[in-house]
Parts: C-alpha cells; sequence; structure tokens
C-alpha cells in the first residue's frame, strides 16, 4: 500500500511538531516543509527534511542564506495527497485558493474559521463526518481539550451542561522577548469567549459557556468546569468515564504536579520530545463530585495537543483509516501517548472506542 504524501506548510511552533508527527506514521511520507523565512528555525530543519519556498521573495532569500531548496509551494504542491497548513491565523484563507487549483486535501488549524473549511475537527468527536473531504480544520488547543474532555462525559450520559473558565498564556516561549502580558491578567472581551462556540461546531449538542483570560505566564493553558450533571453521580463515575476516553491523562497534587511549570517539566523528565504534551493533563485528586455538579481543572499544552488531531485529520480526509479508532491507535502509538503520566499499572478501559 502506498503511502500518503504529506507537505507542511509553515514551520513554527505548530508545523514543526506536525513535520516530526508526520515522519514517525508507518503509513505516511513527508515530502518536505514550506516557509518564508530563513532565520534559525528553517535553518534548524536543513538536512533533516526537504525545504520548499513559500514564495518566489523567500526563495531567492533562502538562496542567499546557503539554503538547499526543492523548490517553490507549487513544486510540493505537485507532489503531495495533501497539505497540513499550520502558517499563522489568517494565512491558511489567502493560500486555500492554491492548494484547490492544486487539487490537494488540505487540513487548515485553529487560527482559521469554521466557514473557511465549514468542517471542524476533533477525532474522537467526529472522524466519519470527514472522511473522504477535501478540508477540514483541526480546532485550536482549547476547543481541543473541550471536546476531549466534555465529549467523554456527554458520551456517558453524564454530561448536562457546562461552564468554563480558561486561564491562556500570554504568549508563546519563545517569543516571550519580544512583549507581552507582565504582572497582570486580561479578561477576553466578551462572554462567551470564543472557545465555547467552537466547540459547538464539533459536538453540536453541546451545552456550554466559556469565559478567558490571558494570565502573565507563557507556559500552557488551565481550564476550571463547573459541570452539571444529568444526575447525581459518584466521582468514581465521573473519573471511570474520563478514564475511558482517548487522549486524557491523569496527574496529581499528591506527586508534587501543583502547578503548571511542574507539568512542563515532568514532560521533559519523561523524554518528550520539545517536552510536548499531547493529551490534556486533568488533576485526578481535584476532581470533585456534589450530587448532580462535578468540578474538574485541567491543563492543556498549546503547542502540542492539536498535533494527534492534525495527523488523524490526514487519515480521514484520505480515507486511508475506517474509523477513528483504527487512526488514533496508530497516531497514539507513534507519539508515545499515557493513560496515567505516573502510574503504568491503571487499568485501560477505553477498549476500541474513540
Amino acid at each position: 500500500m502506498s503511502k500518503i504524501r504529506v507537505g507542511v506548510n509553515g514551520y513554527g511552533v505548530i508545523g514543526k511538531r506536525v513535520a516530526d508527527a508526520v515522519a514517525l506514521q508507518p503509513d505516511m511520507e513527508l515530502v518536505g516543509i514550506a516557509d518564508v523565512v530563513t532565520d534559525w528555525r528553517i535553518q534548524s530543519a536543513a538536512g533533516r527534511f526537504p525545504l520548499f519556498a513559500s514564495t518566489d521573495e523567500a526563495r531567492e532569500a533562502m538562496g542567499r542564506a546557503g539554503l538547499s531548496v526543492a523548490g517553490g509551494l507549487d513544486d510540493m504542491l505537485g507532489q503531495v495527497d495533501v497539505i497540513a497548513d499550520t502558517t499563522p491565523k489568517r494565512v491558511a484563507a489567502v493560500n486555500l485558493p492554491r492548494y484547490r487549483e492544486a487539487g490537494v486535501k488540505v487540513v487548515l488549524q485553529g487560527g482559521e474559521s469554521h466557514e473557511t473549511t465549514g468542517h471542524s475537527f476533533v477525532a474522537q468527536a467526529n472522524f466519519d463526518s470527514a472522511l473522504g473531504r477535501e478540508m477540514t480544520r483541526v480546532v485550536s488547543c482549547n476547543t481541543t481539550s473541550i471536546v476531549r474532555v466534555l465529549g467523554a462525559l456527554q458520551d456517558a450520559g453524564l454530561l448536562g451542561k457546562a461552564r468554563g473558565v480558561l486561564i491562556r498564556r500570554a504568549t508563546d516561549p519563545w517569543e516571550s522577548h519580544l512583549g507581552g502580558i507582565m504582572n497582570t491578567m486580561v479578561p477576553e472581551s466578551k462572554i462567551p469567549s470564543h472557545q465555547g462556540p467552537d466547540a459547538q461546531t464539533v459536538l453540536p449538542g453541546l451545552d456550554l459557556v466559556t469565559i478567558a483570560a490571558k494570565g502573565a505566564h507563557t507556559q500552557t493553558h488551565n481550564h476550571y468546569w463547573t459541570l452539571q450533571l444529568t444526575r447525581p453521580a459518584s466521582r468514581e463515575e465521573v473519573i471511570a468515564a474520563l478514564r475511558a476516553a482517548p487522549r486524557v491523562a491523569f496527574i496529581r497534587m499528591a506527586d508534587g504536579l501543583v502547578a503548571l511549570n511542574s507539568t512542563v517539566e515532568l514532560m521533559k523528565d519523561l523524554g518528550r520530545t520539545r517536552g510536548d504534551m499531547w493529551e490534556v493533563a486533568v488533576w485526578e485528586d481535584l476532581v470533585t463530585v456534589q450530587g448532580d455538579e462535578a468540578f474538574l481543572t485541567y491543563q492543556v499544552d498549546n503547542e502540542a495537543i492539536v498535533v494527534p488531531e492534525t495527523i488523524d485529520a490526514i487519515r480521514a480526509l484520505t480515507e486511508t483509516a475506517p474509523d477513528a479508532a483504527f487512526s488514533m491507535k496508530i497516531t497514539d502509538s507513534t507519539l508515545g501517548m499515557r493513560q496515567d503520566f505516573l502510574t503504568e499499572n491503571v487499568p485501560d478501559l477505553r477498549g476500541d472506542r474513540p
């Protein structure tokens, strides 16, 4: 069986991680990466992947910088089945006509609007509806976490409605020298924040409201949820529903994981590439249930969480996986996903369900 030929346009925070993940997949071939920059970001990829220039100006600049260029973006598009566009917000929408003309499948990221593709994607929730489509949009990091966690409780028949507060990082760590929020917190300008309506593009029946603010830190996001359950339930039932879901992993304050930075450090100690955490990290010992209400908090790695979803979206568009469970099993195995970051003897309750 021939491999899916994939190109990545945009070698930034998400793009470099998607490129590495594609290279790990047994059924995919990374044709190359395209970008417009010539600095350390693209230089670090030279020799690892074929380099393409996204514009004519970039091609000339790459040549002057001594980079070996395999061609322009159109050259790469002529060699791929799928293009994963991981360029900055709103750039991908401009690139879309070029992709359509080339006749390739397209995976966009959450910086673009739902209307750009007409379909938003989270593997465990709506893989089937993406099968064979020309394009889809992997939703943002925060929205991905919402669909994973709340979707798990919805699948278990436990979730009535959800009200959440999101504390977002101010900027990506590598850009923190350019400015950002220091010694303050900035509320988003409207309620609900955009993540709630965005999650409803994947799970239309989800009853939720989100409130968000940017904090004075650069690594990961933090969510706090108040959940109205469909009936009185036990804490064990809620935890079991989360354990049955893919790409949700547990951490505990009792293990010393008491803050966002401690989980970031744990990912490095576990040998994760770039310290990435593809799972949603739920604090197990903080899950609280009172009658028909549940309360929980979790951590989201904004740099990594959408990477496995992008890989699964590639398989869905090309119809090379029959269902979500099949694709996610391959993706999660190649990335080394875990159900619990520190306890390996926890029974796997997920079975074959996505």
